[in-house]
């Protein structure tokens, strides 16, 4: 059947923050800025538009606040909001506004939506100490002695207990509060968000002082994280009164401790800031955080919320066509910002700290290394040597082993005799394993592709080198593409064996590799301590290259520049001299996307149908059509369910980043769980997109159109 379409918008709403022009104390003025600026969101499709604090007064009004003209004017341009969120404007909006009640004034920020006032919030906290003097004017919300009042003929529900609930999706519950609201020990937005606000708004005048923009930014980002949530802050612009202060106009959207959308500072015309905020994304990270819903008796925060349904119309549940916010298509791969050398030093701490306490436990046994001049194997051999300088030992305690197979090349082998002399480990001596896992198969009877082994040793008069060099020559002639999963088994065991009957294994597979089960089970995905655990592939690579700069400059610093350029590969397929003939991403997809899926699969428990949609909106380092990207999820999707019981015994080693698939961790899982619920869409859109292509429409993948059955 068709897609459902009320839940299928992947949990998107677009939201906007606008700094209008404005004039001090003219009231009708700034409410028709105001309209047009909402007349700009309708037609960007903003389902929630936020004002700034005072906004249809100014905030810098002064005395001009107990003035009755001034009050009755902020009235009649509010009336004004009203009306063109019935005739422009279709969303939700909220702006500021000064309320006579119960003979006080109160600063006031006022939910409109459909020509209706949805409920009134005044500011909890009124600052009066420095530049702020608002108690002269405003009361606290404490002061409030009703909870309902009359606004332009209209009774409304009044107070800091009001939610506002999406009619059309309910995981859009919006709350707001005011300014100084944020900037105290227990806001009130910490009490919305325990409470299920999803989105909180606050309606600021934060002036303008050398650093406090950044302090702003803390605020609005860590509270975000803190509340697991939405936060959207708009402040007043520069059209406000500069007697003693400006205002800057500073607007930002965060969502769950990322600032995903900011303005600038300072400008002197209209604007809105827009995203598109994930509300699913916040509703997932609050299932899994368990303590988040304790908080609200463990701390005796409980309260009574009066929660307002209002509708926008069924708009909001279709996903944007495009969405206004970045897709980071490599999330593990620390930004090339400030902050880059910071993450990797962090991270390649957190592998040697966890190696050190480990080795200190050894009595004296050498670390072992599978060296294969590949990315996984350099980055464990370059944490080994960086940890025995932490420990005060010699690097010759790190026992390098090269053991070349039928997949080997010169390069490859080239490359890892050469790292191990340079970092001055124990390099042992080359141990070719062609032999001995020729001499296994023909034990076990089997034919590495279709090559009658016992044959071959009687033609030889079972002379070892002569049959491995007869093999090898037959091997020439084997297709590329031709599989053998014995034949790849055996080397992998091999070399296990031989590290493990020679001191403490480190193991060398990363967190791609485990989640698409692409190692061999007691093979290469068993050690006694695997630092790599927990590192995806495109990380390894990111790692590798700032250890190159940083760390290891020089002739080091050469050869791992040599190995990032190497292709990935097991190296356990057929290869002559410098070619490798057995491309990883070839079969298994390319890691920028492996790592983009498990990242949106793992860290945020999305579905298919979303993890697609933000691949589409993603700008990775090569182009995918939507056939590629739809290919690679299934090979993803299969993959990690098949291969569980690999990931069920993995080795020790240390979480680094958000997704850890250890099973004494963060994954537990059924090894013979099934994937039915994940492929029924995938199969239907695969079929609807083959049917589109066959019509001569191109491969452009309308999400829709596509047909699914969920």
């Amino acid at each position: 059947m068709a897609i459902d379409t009320s839940k299928q918008n992947f949990g998107f709403v677009r939201i906007a923050c606008a700094t209008p022009e404005l004039r001090v104390a003219d009231c009708q003025f700034n409410a028709a800025e105001f309209v047009s600026v909402m007349s700009n969101a309708e037609s960007e499709k903003v389902k929630f538009l936020l004002g700034p604090e005072l906004l249809i007064t100014s905030y810098t009004a002064g005395d001009l606040f107990q003035q009755q003209a001034l009050l009755d004017d902020s009235l009649v341009g509010l009336a004004m909001i009203k009306d063109a969120t019935k005739k422009i404007f279709s969303g939700i909006v909220a702006v500021g506004v000064p309320l006579c009640i119960d003979d006080q004034l109160f600063n006031c920020a006022v939910m409109l939506c459909q020509g209706e006032i949805l409920g009134v919030v005044p500011k909890t906290y009124i600052p009066n100490y420095k530049e702020f003097y608002e108690r002269r004017w405003f009361s606290p919300a404490s002061n409030a002695r009703c909870n309902e009042i009359t606004l332009l003929g209209q009774k409304v529900p009044f107070g800091v207990d009001l939610m506002f609930v999406c009619q059309e999706d309910a995981r859009i519950v919006i709350a707001l509060e005011v300014c100084e609201d944020i900037f105290l020990p227990v806001p009130p937005s910490s009490l919305h968000a325990i409470h299920g606000a999803t989105i909180v708004g606050n309606l600021s005048s934060s002036p303008e002082l050398v650093g406090k923009a950044d302090y702003r930014r803390k605020l609005v980002s860590n509270q975000s994280a803190r509340c697991l949530c939405i936060y959207a802050y708009t402040s007043s612009g520069v059209h406000e009164s500069t007697t003693d202060l400006v205002f800057g106009g500073h607007r930002m959207i965060a969502e769950n401790g990322g600032i995903i959308q900011e303005s600038e500072r300072f400008e002197r015309k209209s604007a809105m800031t827009i995203a598109d905020v994930d509300v699913e994304r916040i509703q997932v990270e609050r299932l899994r955080t368990g303590s988040f819903g304790d908080s609200v008796n463990f701390l005796g925060f409980k309260r009574e919320y009066r929660r307002i349904t209002f509708s926008v119309g069924n708009a909001i549940c279709l996903p944007p066509e495009k969405l206004k916010r970045y897709v980071d298509p490599h999330p593990f791969v620390p930004r090339k910002d400030a902050t880059l050398n910071a993450r990797m030093y962090e991270i390649f701490n957190i592998q040697t700290a966890g190696l050190a306490k480990r080795v200190e436990r050894l009595s004296g046994s050498p670390l072992t290394i599978g060296v294969s001049g590949g990315l996984d194997s350099t980055l464990t051999l370059l944490a080994a040597c960086r940890t025995m300088d932490l420990l005060g030992l010699p690097r010759t305690k790190v026992h390098g082993f090269t053991m070349p197979g039928f997949g080997t090349t010169d390069r490859t082998k080239k490359n890892a005799m050469g790292l191990m002399e340079k970092l001055g480990i124990t390099a042992r001596p080359v141990t070719d394993i062609r032999s001995v896992c020729l001499e296994e198969m023909r034990i076990l009877h089997h034919a590495p592709f279709g090559i009658d082994l016992q044959k071959l040793f009687e033609d030889c008069n079972f002379n070892q080198e002569e049959a491995l060099a007869q093999f090898m020559e037959r091997l020439k002639s084997v297709d590329p593409n031709a599989q053998d999963l014995v034949f790849e088994n055996v080397q992998a065991r091999m070399r296990t064996s031989i590290l493990m009957n020679a001191g403490f294994v480190l193991g060398t597979g990363d967190l791609s590799e485990a989640a698409k089960g692409w190692c061999t089970y007691n093979g290469d995905h068993m050690s006694m301590y695997n630092v790599n655990c927990s590192v995806p592939k495109t990380m390894v690579k990111s790692i590798v290259a700032w250890l190159a700069q940083e760390e290891f400059p020089g002739g080091i610093g050469d050869i791992l520049k040599d190995i990032l350029a190497t292709e990935i590969s097991p190296q356990l397929l057929p290869a002559t001299g410098e070619e490798i003939s057995q491309k990883t991403e070839d079969v298994i997809g390319p890691y920028e996307l492996s790592d983009f899926y498990m990242s949106s699969w793992l860290r945020f428990g999305f579905s298919p149908q979303k993890i697609f949609y933000l691949a589409q909106n993603a700008k990775f380092d090569a182009p995918y059509t939507d056939q590629e990207l739809l290919k690679w999820l299934r090979v993803y999707i299969e993959r990690f369910f098949s291969q569980q019981f690999k990931r069920s015994c993995m080795p020790d080693g240390p979480k680094v980043g958000t997704v850890s698939l250890s099973p004494r961790g963060d994954w537990r899982m059924p090894s013979d769980a099934e994937s039915k619920a994940w492929l029924t869409w995938l199969t239907k859109a695969e079929q609807d997109l083959a049917r589109i292509e066959g019509n001569g429409k191109g491969n452009a993948v309308d999400h829709k159109k596509i047909k699914s059955t969920t």
